[in-house]
């Protein structure tokens, strides 16, 4: 064999062993996930970040530092307490993501006066354990899997929101464009504004965001008052193929938006939501 065809032969034969460990290093930091479907697990509270008078973002602590989560986009996780002698369980939608956090996941909490698991939350010190469970919720996104979104949002009903905008903008190859109408009582009750605005302001052609509020200050210069058909009919898109509509807020406003939907011409929601509806409520 000639000098040049062995020299062929041995490149090839080392690149095939480099790939070959390439491959088996890469299953080897692989990270795992840390929920499992059924089980409660507790994880101990390493930071709280106060954002205003009733709400924060909560950090927590994952087995290792490379685990994640293991959470897909557009699901939830419930928490389990004990709170005066009752199991309370409510569900939340983390806003930090697998692929942006590694040994620690994230939740925004708002608490609210009667809110026993918010305030629950409120009283947390650093290293109190929550107990959790999950993934649960019948919504799983995945990349380019509509066209357009339009979402509204109230309240602490904007975290499914943001994972699956931040998810989106994180990736350079989903083009779905997202729409979202967010409500709120007053301009300081408005959660991850300053996130949403840098997104936007990042892709303004393939993120918009109205803002709603009841009580504005007199420099506001958004929306006012309630998120009405009219509204949606201007900041959403029309329901079409490869539109979604997606929901999330308090039990009055879901109500509403499902009612003006249905007259804006999208299919009425169902009782229990499915992947493939046209208006899917968290």
């Amino acid at each position: 064999m000639e000098e040049s065809a062995i020299k062929i032969v041995l490149a090839v034969l080392l690149l095939a062993v480099g790939t070959y460990y390439s491959l088996q290093l890469g299953k080897q930091f692989k990270p795992k996930a840390t929920l499992v479907k059924g089980q409660y697990k507790k994880f101990p509270l390493i930071r709280k970040t106060i954002l205003s008078h009733n709400s924060a973002v909560y950090r927590f602590k994952l087995p290792t530092e490379d685990s994640i989560l293991g959470l897909p986009v557009g699901q939830h996780i419930t928490v389990k307490a004990v709170i005066n002698e009752k199991t309370i369980i409510r569900s939340y939608t983390p806003t930090s993501l697998d692929t942006d956090s590694r040994g620690f996941f994230e939740l925004l909490i708002k608490s609210y006066e009667n809110g026993n698991m918010s305030k629950n939350f409120a009283e947390l010190e650093l290293n109190d354990t929550i107990e959790l469970s999950g993934p649960k919720g019948f919504y799983n996104y995945s990349p380019n899997c509509r066209k357009e979104l339009g979402m509204v949002a109230g309240g602490s009903g904007i975290t499914p929101m943001y994972q699956i905008i931040k998810a989106i903008a994180q990736n350079p190859n989903d083009k779905t464009k997202v729409s979202l109408i967010y409500g709120n009582v007053a301009e300081k009750e408005i959660l991850l504004k300053k996130q949403l605005d840098d997104l936007v302001a990042t892709k303004p052609e393939q993120f918009r965001v109205y803002y709603v509020v009841d009580n504005p200050s007199e420099d506001w210069t958004g929306g006012v008052g309630y998120i009405t058909a009219d509204v949606m009919k201007e900041y959403l898109p029309a329901p079409g193929h490869g539109v979604q509509l997606l929901v999330c807020g308090p039990l009055p406003m879901v109500s509403s938006v499902k009612r003006c939907a249905v007259a804006l011409g999208f299919a009425k929601a169902k009782p229990v939501p499915k992947m493939e509806d046209e208006v899917f409520v968290f």
